[in-house]
């Protein structure tokens, strides 16, 4: 059963901000990579932690890590920790540990994630695809996680490669009107979006993509006639 509320999607900045996970499983691992992914520095605690680390070894996250993000504690979760963090997630399995991080989490108002159990949760985590800043995330407020994950990778076939290509494109266009001095806002951007530019970049044809976006900012610029 999913949460019994709306939820409110947001995009997290978690570079360089310390995060908790409980466990040392394989769900721990997935929920560690990801934190990991996005720059946090994740302390892990779990009396066990083999499979989580091999897990990570092995998909090559470990090896990906730039700098010292991770901090692992072989031991049981200590009661209030969690209050030390900005983000928490609870992966072990244990109703009883789950349950004691929930309730830390909730009391110092951090952030809360317990698996499997949207009931124990104050965050929802969606399926995610990332393609550079680019980032598709579907949720089914814990309902079905299943669905999410198809419903991301049938969003993802149907945009196909590139988006994150194309963002930067269009990044690079807005800054360029911001250093005239002028505003992003009066652009119609649906316009160049429904027209050919995305194909040029699905099929990595960047140069005629640049030139498409540099005609259509010097129609959007020229005065009325």
């Amino acid at each position: 059963m999913g949460v019994d509320a709306p939820i409110y999607p947001v995009g997290l900045v978690v570079k360089g901000r310390r995060c908790l996970v409980v466990g040392g499983g394989h769900v721990a691992a997935r929920k560690i990579g990801g934190l990991l992914a996005c720059g946090a520095a994740v302390t892990v605690v779990a009396p066990e932690v083999h499979v989580a680390i091999g897990a990570l070894t092995d998909s090559g996250v470990i090896a990906a890590i730039d700098g010292s993000p991770l901090e692992v504690h072989i031991r049981p979760y200590a009661s209030g920790e969690a209050a030390d963090y900005l983000l928490v997630i609870s992966a072990t399995g244990s109703p009883a540990v789950d349950e004691a991080v929930y309730q830390d989490a909730q009391a110092a108002g951090v952030w809360v994630n317990v698996a499997d159990d949207p009931s124990r949760c104050s965050f929802i985590l969606p399926a995610v695809a990332r393609d550079g800043t680019i980032s598709i995330a579907v949720s089914t407020g814990g309902a079905s996680p299943a669905l999410a994950g198809w419903l991301r990778d049938r969003a993802v076939r149907e945009m196909g490669p590139g988006m994150g290509d194309l963002a930067a494109l269009l990044d690079e266009g807005r800054r360029r009107i911001h250093d005239q001095g002028k505003s992003t806002e009066t652009i119609d951007w649906r316009r160049l979006l429904d027209g050919p530019l995305p194909d040029m970049v699905r099929r990595g044809d960047l140069d005629h993509a640049r030139s498409e976006l540099d005609a259509f900012l010097r129609d959007q610029s020229a005065p009325p006639s």
